[in-house]
């Protein structure tokens, strides 16, 4: 058979369904074959095709995407989804077209054959593994390099494919592949010495990171009801536990909820499961993340662990997934006072804090919006809250989710136009479920091409748009460090946003305004609960503030000082401080 369809039926026999791709003439074969064996989605540009494949496998419960691309300019669009689920350690199979063999330039030339660039290099800082087949792989060879579960930390792979071997006649007898696990565990010897920490500690906490997987959260959800250990997450890994878990005590974060920040910095012990501890999380003042105590991090790479920003007590470079499931079967000790204490914290200080952001009356309050639309949520619904900016932000210290829901972002990167692209991922994986995205006005129109892709396809997907004429992050910043010095961030300094109603009206999909009138009278909840796309531009003030988060401050020598993560911006009246600190800091 031609090698192309072989290619495909090695796919399929390693689970591969769908396929995310852009149409190009040197990846001809390979269209023609996969659309043969796997449900292939056409997209107007590749980095949605990379960004819809990344969403497809975070929430899908069977079946694997890929995304297909043709040589040169297919493969630089579609590079920022790349190093976005790098950075995030997910899984991306990207399989890219190359000219022939014969006008390769292999380097000795910027370029021989038409469209030629050399997409190994550039993408192999951001991939796993990243190669080109300019010769005839056998299956084992094939099967092992796509192969995940070889790799301790996930990340893409990129295979280019030249045109003249996806054309070859081969033959290959039937024949099946083992697949090689390396995953490290964790020793017994090693499990004990967290058992004995966990037991010893009077103040501890439970950090699980996106390195945690749904199916081990489903499994542990009844396991940690049973210890007394307050339970925080990472952005990345927010559906693993619901917000009505009674361990659960909230998102700490540089922009996270405050009431778990003062509750973290307070512990004597923090067991990080499953994440890097990058500096968004433990705050730019990482040297007082966990100034009362001690950390032991838990992350597959044992990179992450010696960065030594924060400095690590105790690391072990072993599955997180292993690790947790174990840990849960023993007796933790007894921290009861505790626990109740941080509940006391989070009942004091609300993820809505009275005053502390003020709404003009005729727009939408976009903190009270998204408490709102939490509670109009089912627990099948799958959410994406974008990936930055101020509605990324909002959605992160608000949003109570339930458990059951699916919730990806991509944060390492922080991307603007992450959320159409990835809904659209999300939609196709689930056909039967609801997706909801919340995107800003400024990162929604970075995309905006896809907005066909998703009528095309019939995407059951609820759109929410915070209009606040542009880049609200980017105002706020130049507002706090320029005097409001405004450029490139809204209409009046040259961002040319579009007229919401009308653009969508060019794809025939329904579009709502939502004011502050339709917001009080709800007659927007019926387009909510029916079927289909629709989407709701949300009318925000474009001057609304976004609190509370970790200020900094321009020192005399021009450096920036962050303060740590349980000083917040505003700070707390001094009678509220009194009930939520226990320790001094």
């Amino acid at each position: 058979m031609k090698y192309s369809d072989q290619i495909s039926s090695w796919l399929v026999e390693s689970g591969y369904t769908h396929c995310f791709y852009v149409g190009g003439g040197n990846i001809m074969h390979l269209i023609e074959s996969l659309n043969n064996v796997l449900d292939c989605r056409p997209v107007i540009h590749e980095v949605a095709a990379g960004i819809a494949t990344e969403y497809f496998n975070e929430t899908s419960d069977s079946g694997k995407a890929l995304a297909l691309v043709t040589a040169g300019p297919g493969l630089t669009n579609i590079v920022t989804a790349i190093a976005g689920a790098y950075l995030e350690s997910r899984e991306l199979l990207v399989i890219g077209g190359q000219v022939k063999t014969a006008n390769l330039s292999y380097g000795k030339l910027r370029q021989n054959g038409i469209q030629e660039i050399d997409g190994v290099k550039i993408s192999n800082p951001i991939c796993n593994k990243s190669i080109c087949m300019d010769k005839i792989w056998s299956k084992e060879e094939f099967i092992q390099t796509i192969n995940y579960s070889n790799n301790g930390r996930k990340g893409p792979i990129f295979l280019e494919i030249p045109l003249d071997i996806q054309a070859k006649e081969v033959d290959f007898p039937k024949s099946k592949v083992g697949l090689i696990s390396n995953i490290n565990k964790i020793s017994e010897s090693d499990l004990r010495v967290i058992i004995n920490k966990l037991r010893l500690s009077e103040r501890p906490v439970l950090m699980l990171g996106g390195g945690i997987s749904r199916k081990t959260a489903a499994n542990i959800n009844k396991l940690l009801k049973e210890t007394s250990i307050p339970i925080v997450t990472t952005w990345n890994a927010m559906d693993r536990i619901g917000a009505d878990h009674p361990n659960y005590v909230g998102r700490p974060n540089t922009w996270g909820q405050r009431s778990a920040n003062i509750v973290l910095q307070q512990a004597d012990l923090l067991v990080a499961l499953g994440t890097r501890l990058g500096l968004q999380q433990t705050g730019f003042n990482w040297q007082e993340f966990i100034p009362l105590g001690e950390i032991i991090q838990v992350d597959i790479d044992s990179d992450e662990i010696e960065k030594e920003h924060p400095k690590v007590d105790i690391g072990f470079s072993v599955d997180a997934n292993d690790l947790l499931q174990r840990l849960l079967t023993h007796n933790l000790g007894k921290h009861d006072k505790w626990l109740d204490f941080c509940r006391l914290v989070r009942g004091k200080i609300p993820l809505i804090e009275e005053g502390v952001n003020v709404t003009i009356p005729q727009y939408v309050s976009p903190h009270k919006f998204v408490k709102t639309l939490s509670d109009l949520t089912c627990g099948e619904d799958i959410i994406i809250p974008c990936s930055s900016g101020s509605a990324y932000t909002i959605m992160m210290q608000v949003f109570e989710q339930k458990f059951g829901q699916k919730i990806v972002t991509n944060k390492g990167l922080a991307s603007m136009g992450y959320g159409l692209s990835g809904a659209i991922g999300a939609s196709i994986a689930n056909p039967d479920k609801r997706v909801i995205l919340v995107e800003g006005d400024g990162g929604f129109a970075q995309n905006i091409q896809e907005i066909g892709t998703a009528a095309i396809n019939n995407c059951n997907l609820k759109i929410f748009i915070f209009d606040d004429n542009g880049y609200a992050s980017i105002r706020m910043t130049q507002s706090s460090y320029f005097d409001g010095n405004y450029v490139g961030c809204d209409r009046a300094t040259g961002l040319g946003l579009p007229d919401w109603e009308v653009l969508f009206q060019a794809w025939a999909v329904k579009v709502i305004r939502i004011d502050a009138d339709v917001y009080k009278n709800k007659s927007y909840l019926a387009d909510l609960e029916g079927e289909g796309l629709v989407v709701f531009i949300v009318t925000i003030n474009p001057k609304q503030t976004y609190f509370p988060k970790i200020s900094s401050k321009i020192s005399e020598s021009g450096s920036m000082i962050s303060s740590p993560l349980h000083l917040m911006t505003p700070e707390l009246p001094e009678n509220i401080k009194n009930q939520v600190f226990k320790i001094k800091i």
